[in-house]
């Protein structure tokens, strides 16, 4: 500072100076110019005062992406079927340390980063799978707002790290709100839900992530919820986001989701008027170029310079928390070796997740895991050898990714013989219809069948060639190509084993009863085929849980452009589904019991404790996942069938039983009015604890038999 007391150019860079202090300091430095050229994701450089080139644009979904070697962890819906909050955390900690490494290597080498070498990562996806048509389901965590809530908190927590004054990197909770396809619409489509859906189901997960996990940007969707641009809505970004929930950080636009203001939408006249109503709005940030049209908006009065300095300082304070102007040696994160890129570490970390992640979904008379008398096996089908399906989107690159053939060839033990062909096409056809496959099949005791979808299929607007939907999918069904070479393949007799991959739903059909074992493998990433194939010979149980219901047809789904909750998810669905929210087989069996409450009538205001003993009474360790579910009986408005409060992932020795605490809080018991006020009445309530969603169906599929009670709020 000068000795008057005004502070000097350099100023901002007082270290001894709070982060917001020495924003504004910035700003008051500025001409409207440079101004305009720090508002987009390509911010400008500023050469008089020394600030590079910065492009906030990166992604790191399921590790950092599209930005050269990195460790490829499985995809977010993969790392949702963990329910393994503590493993998501070191995972996500992990892709922050990769991120750092690349954002200073990016900026010692040009002076500047460019489009995904920054340190503000666009994830996670936080909105509810609710529809299995939608393409974009594989990046989210599901479809329940809890499980959402607490494993994306648990991501964000690891990105951003925990320096009391420094960010690792910026995480961004998208995409806000009521965003969930179908994906040719999305430039125009305006969603509508009652205020209680609104509040009940799709806003949660952001709720958690603004007050608990502290995410520094929150990116608004493309459409328009209840007749508002989201990008510019009074509603979610004032009301809701920054009134209700004190929201500290930036909000950034999806990209070119300006763009649709005018040229879709209608909701102004031109890019000018687009770029004052999202300033005026509370949009700090835009991912294309409308805000350079910020100075026409003032020159028309339709927003002030200091309209432009409050968005401004809240999307500059993001940088200054990540260190970008303060010495290297002051910021924690700046000495992360370049070796923790691709590490063993990671890579075993990697290996972790996608082990967690796998879910076995049927084992008729315990085929699996595939028994050392096996003498012969067959690999083949579709994604055997395909690197496609170990990625989904938005993913990095690596180069040691195992294929599941790979990792079945590095795991098939000395003297069990082994053949291969790819069998069928993914989608299409053979055009060579006579094929050695049945042969070999018969003369194999086990063929497992590598099959299902990848992102060729499934993924963003424009981004999967063979959608006939622009990302999202027209039908869930295993394509035909495959329901039909394993009818070929089943007609002998032979035992089959289906490895799926994908990132949603797939519904089987006459497939479930012709096949003798399912697992269920997601996209899992550059350690797919080696988890698998450590799963399938045994090494290690399955213990995934499905974080969405799997249905038996569309018959069962409203229409895809329906936003209303009604027949949705586990929450409010009364068909019986293929397999059901929370299901997921083991190779050992677990017992539940002795579910006690500490008192059955309880005070409005007072928490309740349960214990239950959990037992694994098969002869080997394995995982399980604790699941808890309250349903309100005599609630005065529409709540969800069953409502999941908790869950807990435990290890257990064979034969060794575990003693279970939880308590229910008066907010689990709390429910949402038809205005969106969470609600807390007296009346009756059913706890269910199990290893799966509650219904009849998860237990004819093989699930534990759960523990229930009933307790009254009086």
């Amino acid at each position: 500072m000068k000795e008057n007391g005004k502070p000097d150019k350099q100023s901002y860079l007082d270290t001894s100076l709070p982060f917001n202090e020495r924003v504004k300091i910035l700003v008051g430095q500025l001409s409207l110019e440079e101004k305009v050229g720090l508002m987009s994701h390509p911010a400008k450089g500023i050469r008089r005062l020394n600030i590079p080139a910065y492009n906030y644009w990166s992604e790191a979904l399921h590790g950092v992406a599209r930005n050269g070697r990195a460790t490829v962890f499985p995809q977010a819906i993969g790392m949702a079927a963990t329910w393994d909050k503590d493993l998501i955390r070191k995972v996500a900690s992990a892709i922050g340390d990769e991120g750092r490494v690349k954002y200073h290597a990016a900026l010692k080498r040009n002076g500047y980063t460019d489009q995904y070498q920054g340190l503000n990562f666009w994830s996670p996806n936080v909105n509810i799978f609710r529809d299995p048509r939608w393409g974009r389901g594989q990046e989210t965590w599901g479809e329940d707002p809890f499980l959402t809530g607490e494993m994306a908190s648990a991501f964000v927590k690891g990105l951003q790290g925990d320096d009391p004054k420094y960010l690792k990197t910026a995480a961004c909770a998208k995409h806000f709100a009521v965003h969930s396809g179908p994906e040719k619409d999305r430039h125009t489509f305006n969603a509508i839900v009652t205020r209680r859906e609104l509040y009940d189901t799709y806003l949660p997960a952001f709720k958690k992530l603004v007050q608990e996990a502290k995410v520094e940007a929150v990116m608004g969707a493309y459409n328009r919820t209840l007749g508002e641009v989201c990008c510019a809505s009074k509603l979610l970004i004032g009301d809701i986001l920054r009134g209700e929930w004190h929201f500290q950080g930036h909000y950034v636009s999806d990209c070119w989701a300006l763009s649709d203001f005018h040229l879709n939408h209608k909701v102004t006249k031109d890019a000018a008027e687009s770029a004052a109503l999202a300033i005026k709005r509370g949009c700090d940030l835009g991912c294309d170029h409308v805000f350079d049209e910020i100075p026409e908006a003032i020159k028309r009065r339709l927003i002030t310079e200091e309209d432009v300095d409050n968005a401004l300082e809240r999307s500059l304070l993001s940088r200054f928390k990540l260190g970008m102007f303060d010495p290297p040696e002051d910021v924690p994160f700046t000495s992360i070796p370049a070796e923790v890129v691709g590490c063993e570490a990671h890579r075993k970390l990697a290996y972790q997740t996608a082990i967690e992640s796998i879910i076995l979904l049927k084992n008729k008379n315990n085929i699996l895991p595939i028994k050392p008398s096996t003498k012969k096996i067959f690999v083949t089908g579709p994604n055997a050898t395909s690197t496609e399906v170990l990625l989904g989107n938005y993913y990095g690159f690596n180069n040691q990714m195992v294929t599941l053939l790979e990792g079945i060839t590095g795991r098939i033990p000395e003297g069990m013989g082994m053949e291969y062909t790819t069998g069928a096409m993914l989608k299409h056809p053979r055009e060579i219809k006579e094929t050695w496959a049945p042969g070999m099949a018969q003369s194999s005791d086990l063929a497992i069948v590598c099959g299902g979808f990848s992102s060729f299929l499934e993924g963003e607007e424009g981004e999967s060639l063979l959608s006939p939907q622009n990302g999202d999918r027209n039908s869930i069904s295993l394509p035909a190509s495959q329901i039909n070479y394993i009818k070929e393949l089943a007609i002998s007799g032979t035992k089959i084993v289906l490895v799926l991959t994908g990132g949603s739903p797939i519904t089987l059909g006459e497939v479930e009863e012709m096949v003798d074992a399912i697992i269920f493998v997601w996209y899992p990433g550059m350690e797919g085929g080696k988890a698998v194939a450590d799963v399938l010979f045994g090494d290690v149980s399955p213990s995934g849980k499905l974080p969405l219901t799997f249905p038996k047809s569309l018959d069962q789904i409203p229409p895809f452009d329906d936003y209303h909750m009604a027949g949705r998810t586990y929450r409010y669905m009364t068909d019986e589904p293929l397999y059901p929210f929370g299901f997921g087989l083991s190779y050992s069996q677990f017992g539940y019991s002795d579910l006690r409450l500490e008192k059955k009538d309880i005070e409005q205001g007072e928490s309740l404790n349960i214990t239950l003993m959990v037992q694994n009474s098969g002869d080997r360790a394995a995982a399980e996942v604790i699941q808890f579910y309250l349903t309100d009986l005599e609630a005065s408005t529409i709540v969800p069938l069953h409502h999941l409060i908790g869950f807990k992932r435990i290890v257990l020795d064979a034969g060794k039983r575990r003693k279970v605490e939880f308590s229910i809080t008066p907010e689990m018991m709390s429910f949402f009015n038809d205005e969106g006020r969470l609600t807390l009445e007296p009346g009756e309530f059913r706890l269910e604890v199990g290893g799966c969603s509650p219904g009849k169906r998860g237990q004819v599929l093989g699930a534990p038999q759960p523990v229930s009670v009933i307790f009254n709020l009086v």
